[in-house]
């Protein structure tokens, strides 16, 4: 079972419309896209056309290409809901809202490990960054 995180804290998931790969949407009556870490930038304005949430898996919190691919998808001009799913720890939740992710979407385990005070501490993203430093 997965956990959302949201600036309000953990929610269960209220999405149960499923995903679809890329190369699947045309054989699924879907509106959701799961988008794994390796996916063309350049394939962004061509895979959002008609869908209303995009899930971007992160393999490991190490790895860094999901924030790049929801970066671009919104200066695409994508609205719909975007989710970052797998692993991303409390610690890069700032990160992710910035980079255009409504929510985070982990396991039952890492919810265990990191609790919900840990997500929400870092629930003020957008009063908190180097730029505010650097000009305040």
């Amino acid at each position: 079972m997965s956990v959302i995180v949201t600036d309000a804290g953990f929610a269960h998931d209220d999405w149960d419309n499923g995903f679809a790969l890329a190369d699947e949407r045309a054989a699924n009556d879907t509106r959701g896209l799961h988008l794994p870490s390796d996916t063309d930038p350049a394939a962004l304005a061509q895979l959002m056309i008609g869908i209303d949430m995009i899930r971007i898996d992160f393999p490991s919190f190490a790895d860094g290409r999901g924030f790049t691919l929801g970066r671009q998808l919104r200066l695409l001009g994508y609205k719909g809901r975007l989710r970052a799913h797998g692993h991303v720890i409390s610690d890069q939740y700032a990160m992710a809202r910035r980079s255009g992710f409504d929510e985070v979407e982990i396991s039952e385990d890492l919810s265990l490990r990191q609790p919900e005070d840990d997500w929400l501490s870092r629930a003020d993203w957008q009063d908190y960054d180097y730029r505010s430093r650097l000009t305040g």
